[in-house]
C-alpha cells in the first residue's frame, strides 16, 4: 500500500493543507458575519464610542475639511494634514510652546489637544496673521524690526502666545508681557532681545 504524505490528495481533488485552509476561511468569514452582520437588511453598525473621522475645521478664517484619527493632536493635523508648517513641534509634549495656536483667542498647545476637542472652534496659526494684503502682522513687523531671535523655530509659538495675551492685556509692562509669555521656551536662551521685540509689536498693534 502507498504511503500518505502531509500533500495527500483528499477527496474532490483537494490536498490536506489546502483543505485545512478552505476551513479556516470558511470559519473567519462566518466569524465575520456574526460579528458585523444585523438584523436582516441592516448595514454594519458603528461601535459604541466611535468618533466620526471626516470633520470640517475653521482654521485661519476658512473651513477645512479633514480625515482626522481619533487619537491625533491638534498639532499633527494642521501641520500633516493641512500643511500649516509655521506651526513648529519641539517637544511634543506640553512643554516648550513652539505649537502654540490660539482656539477661541485662547493660546493652547497644539501638541497637547486633540484635534477632535476643537471643532466648532476657530483656530489661528501663524500662517494667520498676514494682512489680507499680504503685509506683516504688527507682532511680526516688531520682532523683524528688532531682530528679535536667532534660529526662529520657537518665533511662532512666541508670536501667538503674544497676541493671546494682549486680547486680555493690550497695554502690558515688561514684566507682565514676560509672565503672559512664560510658557514659551527658547532654546537660544536670548530672552531679554526676544522681549524686547515683543513689546515692540505690541506698540505697534495699539497704534494699528
Amino acid at each position: 500500500m502507498d504511503t500518505f504524505t502531509v500533500e495527500n490528495i483528499r477527496p474532490g481533488g483537494m490536498t490536506r493543507r489546502q483543505f485545512i485552509k478552505s476551513v479556516i476561511a470558511a470559519g473567519a468569514v462566518s466569524s465575520s458575519g456574526l460579528l458585523f452582520s444585523g438584523p436582516a437588511g441592516a448595514g454594519p453598525k458603528t461601535s459604541p464610542g466611535a468618533v466620526e473621522r471626516l470633520i470640517t475645521l475653521a482654521v485661519n478664517g476658512q473651513q477645512r475639511r479633514v480625515d482626522v484619527m481619533p487619537q491625533e493632536t491638534l498639532a499633527q493635523t494642521l501641520r500633516g494634514k493641512l500643511g500649516l508648517t509655521g506651526l513648529k513641534i519641539g517637544c511634543d509634549r506640553g512643554e516648550c510652546g513652539a505649537c502654540t495656536v490660539l482656539v477661541d483667542d485662547v493660546p493652547m498647545y497644539a501638541c497637547s489637544i486633540l484635534t477632535h476637542s476643537v471643532r466648532g472652534k476657530n483656530i489661528l496659526t501663524i500662517e494667520g496673521l498676514a494682512r489680507p494684503d499680504g503685509g506683516l502682522h504688527p507682532l511680526q513687523q516688531g520682532v523683524l524690526d528688532e531682530q528679535g531671535f536667532q534660529c526662529g523655530y520657537c518665533a511662532p509659538g512666541f508670536l501667538m502666545a503674544t497676541l493671546g495675551y494682549l486680547k486680555t492685556n493690550p497695554d502690558p509692562t515688561r514684566q507682565e508681557l514676560a509672565h503672559g509669555v512664560s510658557g514659551n521656551i527658547c532654546r537660544c536662551q536670548d530672552y531679554d532681545k526676544i522681549l524686547t521685540a515683543l513689546m515692540r509689536g505690541a506698540e505697534y498693534m495699539r497704534k494699528g
